[in-house]
């Protein structure tokens, strides 16, 4: 409610409160990326979209998220990968393909204000034109520069300044042609007489001519053991390669003697460790592979290895820790390999194996026992009406049995008396979700609902309540006190606070813009008849009791 009125900054912090309370829920990260995106953070929008998709890869919403915070970003074969690969699971999806249509044409689009040549003397091409030696002198040439302002002002005016033979010889040396022949070691731009171009040669047909083998390295200069050194090096690198063609054939015993020859011949390479390590996750033998993927490191950092390597072979420990299901080690390797070397693509495995023990240690965490022994407590401190304290027990309760409807309710109950509604109304909203058929719930959703003058609301949780159970005593005075309330007279201010209230709420807005309502609102004023008509239908009924309820209507 808070986002779509407007309130953006209000609803990432409800958002955030959702995912703190239970951070497995897909939606919340999806909702959440939805505000930073209209609030501007496409940075943020892209990472929860892509913590979306990490909990629910089923999820087509969670694509479009993500090809939508790309897009943002202007990052656009990135935007059109993301919606391509919702668009494969989930082809029918009109918010995909919309999107996917967007960022294409935003991608094809030419850069406001120019041409068809537009970017040729863009900033960044004059930047690289005045770190090349050949074009520096033209550069100087006030003439040339003031026909370049004219290109940069008005594009289309290029095909009239290239008539001018300086500019001809100009852009030939961009687009990488030799030097005119008649040039000295100063170009003609330089020089205060113009010489006409030359006649172009039509060049001869070159021949075709045949790769040069490389030449072989002198090792004449070298030491014995040097020499040797050095052939071990290029046979190690021969067994590597025989090796990876060994495991691309799945061959993996032969594959793993081919990498054991290589190291006998280099124990410097930590890419033959590494590879060994990648056959042995392959194997599923997560724990040779955590072994001499932690060697290829010790290798890589004895012999200065790249950090990109180094971090490759992190990584694939990281992986073989979450295979095994010890994600605390796997956090531990992924943060491990991007202090090494930074990457994206580890970055996501590292957001999704966050989340995957942030569940892991929920449900770990969770006890039914444990959750009552919390309950019992939490009741004792409401009876005491040590208000805080409940709440503190009962959210305890909530942690060691999310799914249980009658914790949520007293939670929700505990939080009233410390005036928490909007807490109050959350929890007890995933009570009946829990349990449709609790009518102490529904109840109790009504009350809340009062409190916060929603009495539209509160006459709907009643007579759900009441459907369920028609004798509840508490559905039945919650109704009365909400229909008397609403016969009752009100202040200005006080109409005017709950209309307010009512006006936040996507369902009377979606009622007051209906215009087949809209017109039945105007009949009550200018054609009475024709609007106790339309009160014969019980839906239309239902909304005008609404919109009475809400305070938005008075009935005289």
């Amino acid at each position: 409610a808070a986002l779509q009125a407007g309130k953006i900054t209000e609803a990432i912090e409800f958002y955030s409160e959702a995912i703190h309370l239970d951070g497995s829920k897909h939606v919340y990260y999806s909702n959440r990326s939805a505000a930073y995106l209209k609030q501007g953070d496409a940075n943020n929008a892209l990472q929860d979209a892509e913590a979306c998709l990490g909990l629910n890869p089923e999820f087509a919403k969670g694509y479009s998220r993500k090809g939508a915070a790309l897009h943002s970003l202007k990052r656009y074969n990135d935007s059109i990968a993301a919606y391509k690969e919702g668009l494969v699971k989930f082809p029918s999806d009109t918010g995909l393909t919309n999107g996917l249509e967007q960022v294409q044409r935003d991608k094809d689009a030419p850069p406001p204000g120019a041409g068809p040549m537009g970017g040729l003397f863009s900033p960044q091409m004059m930047a690289r034109m005045a770190m090349d030696p050949r074009l520096q002198p033209y550069l100087k040439d006030p003439e040339v520069m003031n026909k370049i302002s004219l290109v940069q002002s008005n594009p289309s005016l290029l095909p009239t300044v290239m008539n001018d033979p300086k500019m001809m010889e100009f852009l030939g040396l961009m687009m990488g042609q030799e030097t005119p022949p008649e040039t000295t070691s100063e170009p003609s731009a330089a020089s205060s007489t113009k010489t006409p171009p030359p006649t172009p040669e039509t060049p001869a047909p070159k021949k075709k001519t045949e790769p040069k083998p490389e030449p072989e390295e002198d090792l004449s200069q070298l030491t014995p053991e040097e020499r040797k050194r050095k052939e071990n090096k290029r046979e190690a690198m021969k067994k590597k390669d025989e090796g990876n063609q060994l495991f691309k054939q799945k061959k993996f015993n032969e594959a793993l003697e081919a990498y054991d020859a290589a190291i006998a011949l280099d124990e410097t390479n930590m890419t033959f460790l590494n590879n060994k390590a990648a056959i042995y996750f392959n194997l599923k033998q997560y724990d040779a592979c955590i072994e001499w993927a932690e060697k290829a490191v010790e290798v890589g950092k004895a012999n200065m290895a790249p950090f990109e390597d180094r971090a490759k072979a992190l990584v694939r420990c990281a992986k073989a820790y979450q295979k095994k299901g010890d994600l605390g080690k796997a956090i531990e390797f992924c943060d491990a390999a991007q202090l090494e070397f930074y990457d994206k693509a580890t970055q996501r495995l590292l957001k999704t194996m966050e989340l995957e023990k942030k569940k892991a240690d929920k449900l770990a965490y969770q006890d039914p026992e444990k959750a009552e022994e919390a309950k019992q407590r939490g009741n004792d401190h409401f009876r005491a009406k040590e208000w805080p304290n409940a709440v503190k027990e009962y959210e305890e309760a909530v942690k060691r049995a999310p799914k249980n409807a009658p914790i949520r309710n007293n939670l929700a109950a505990a939080l009233c008396k410390i005036m928490d509604f909007n807490g109050a109304k959350r929890e007890i909203e995933v009570a009946v979700d829990l349990d449709p058929t609790y009518v102490k719930a529904w109840a109790r959703k009504g009350d809340i609902e009062v409190m916060m003058k929603e009495n539209h609301k509160a006459m709907e949780s009643y007579r759900k309540g009441l459907s369920i159970d028609p004798s509840n005593a508490s559905c039945k005075e919650g109704l009365r006190k909400v229909n008397s309330s609403i016969s009752s007279s009100m202040t200005d201010e006080e109409r005017k606070e709950r209309a307010a209230h009512a006006m936040a709420d996507p369902e009377i807005q979606s009622i007051l813009n209906d215009p087949i309502m809209r017109q039945i609102l105007e009949d009550f004023g200018s054609n009475p008849q024709a609007a106790q008509q339309a009160m014969a239908d019980p839906g239309i009924a239902a909304k005008i009791e609404k919109l009475v309820a809400a305070g938005i209507l008075q009935m005289r």
